[in-house]
């Protein structure tokens, strides 16, 4: 089996496990921080928007089964590509949407999905979502990991929200 990494930042990383969780040809996928420059930060330190990292996934897929191409897809319907500073009601620099990219040809998937997305007009607002290199990702404290299966109620009602923000954007678009 081929193995390779993906890591996308896109609001609280709570939400962002589940959808590539349920995805065949996903062998694992960790919640973590990236993008800071504290090394192995916690998660009140990354909340308290003094690190510099984000919240975000890492997952382990099998390219032979999901390619990254269809990782990025589904990435994009998970968050607000326009919002710089949060998504949804998660706020500040630590929830911003980033796809980290860890070689030549991810960047070029990356930038040519938000080229197709931002060609669309699937939103009225500038696609802001950055594509960066990979950076060191610390995995978060074991209570974060698989939020959705150790607290499906809380997960529940996050999902509720995010999926009515979509459905607002989308009624915006078609206005």
């Amino acid at each position: 089996m081929m193995k390779e990494t993906a890591i996308f930042a896109g609001g609280c990383f709570w939400c962002m496990v589940s959808p590539f969780d349920e995805q065949p040809g996903i062998i694992e996928v960790k919640s973590g921080y990236t993008g800071g420059h504290t090394e192995n930060p916690t998660y009140e330190e990354v909340k308290s928007q003094e690190t510099g990292h984000t919240e975000a996934v890492r997952i382990v897929f099998d390219p032979e089964v999901i390619s990254y191409e269809e990782l990025v897809e589904i990435y994009w319907n998970q968050t607000d590509p326009t919002d710089a500073m949060g998504q949804f009601h998660d706020r500040g620099s630590s929830y911003r949407p980033v796809i980290f990219v860890n070689n030549e040809e991810q960047r070029r998937i990356a930038e040519a999905s938000k080229k197709k997305l931002e060609e669309s007009g699937r939103y009225s607002a500038p696609i802001v979502t950055t594509i960066e290199e990979a950076v060191p990702f610390y995995l978060a404290e074991e209570e974060h990991q698989d939020f959705h299966k150790k607290n499906p109620e809380a997960y529940a009602k996050e999902k509720e929200d995010r999926k009515k923000w979509m459905e607002s954007q989308e009624k915006e678009v078609a206005r």
